[in-house]
């Protein structure tokens, strides 16, 4: 699975990537505001998920589109991820859920990539609702929603225990509905 943007190219993660997945990754800076990535992520858990991500792509259909985010300047390096995850064809909808490298930060990469998974999901998937949940106190996530047209849902109580940090978060709930996506 391959999706391409102006700037970026997500792709299927592979055994090369674990690597690279752990030297981003690991950092407290991401994993505080993810809700099962450890920290420290050793070389270990990376290719893990390397391979958990391998098995979710022999699916068919596939519930899950966990992608790493490449750059088209730098494209044997993932310096992100971004997945759809939890799909529900039945009932048309699914998570997004995403990370960025620290060094990348604040360039619209993540929005971009975001924007794409959005549309593959509606045009493609032929979902009709997406969620991202967000822990509350992580303002670049919410951000992120809002600056992509989710609609701010409420406020999960403490749902959420950081894996990494140990503590217990609130959880926002955003939405977007196909319809109000083909508006924008």
């Amino acid at each position: 699975m391959k999706l391409t943007t102006r700037r970026l190219i997500l792709r299927d993660v592979e055994l090369a990537d674990a690597e690279p997945i752990k030297k981003y990754i690991d950092n407290i800076n991401i994993s505080r505001y993810l809700l099962v990535v450890p920290h420290p992520y050793t070389k270990k858990d990376a290719l893990w998920w390397v391979n958990h991500c391998a098995e979710e792509q022999k699916k068919d259909p596939r519930t899950s589109y966990e992608l790493g985010i490449v750059l088209k300047t730098q494209p044997r390096e993932v310096i992100g991820g971004a997945g759809i995850t939890h799909i529900d064809s039945g009932q048309g909808t699914a998570e997004l859920g995403y990370w960025l490298a620290e060094d990348y930060w604040r360039q619209g990469i993540m929005s971009e990539a975001v924007r794409k998974l959005i549309s593959f999901s509606f045009e493609d998937l032929k979902l009709r609702r997406l969620i991202i949940p967000a822990f509350s106190g992580n303002a670049a996530s919410n951000g992120l929603a809002k600056k992509l047209g989710f609609t701010f849902e409420g406020k999960l109580r403490q749902a959420a225990v950081c894996k990494a940090t140990g503590e217990i978060h609130d959880e926002n709930m955003h939405s977007l509905l196909r319809n109000e996506w083909r508006k924008r």
